[in-house]
């Protein structure tokens, strides 16, 4: 199983604290491959872009025009997180149902 999110996101260490073999990405330092992000934003769509994160608000409407695909490869701080990948199924965030599936 991998997790990609940021060391810092308490979302993140909630999740991160309920599994004992997980691989950690911090998408901040290591971004997030290119394959994954396609993946992911085929199950998701536009629901993979955190629209109410901090960096979605630095953004001016020109950047934020772009695909998102684009958008996530150029600021990858900007996914919903975690994102986890679990034998080549991808969760999204840290929900109850979320919670659930993966326990």
């Amino acid at each position: 199983m991998r997790l990609y999110g940021l060391k810092n996101c308490d979302t993140c260490r909630k999740a991160l604290k309920t599994f004992n073999d997980v691989e950690f990405v911090d998408v901040r330092a290591d971004g997030v491959p290119v394959e994954v992000l396609e993946k992911a934003f085929a199950a998701f769509g536009s629901a993979l872009v955190n629209t109410r994160s901090t960096t979605w608000r630095g953004l001016t409407e020109e950047e934020r025009a772009k695909p998102a695909l684009d958008l996530l490869a150029e600021h990858p701080t900007l996914m919903k997180r975690p994102l986890i990948e679990r034998n080549g199924e991808f969760f999204l965030g840290w929900t109850t149902d979320v919670q659930s599936t993966l326990g």
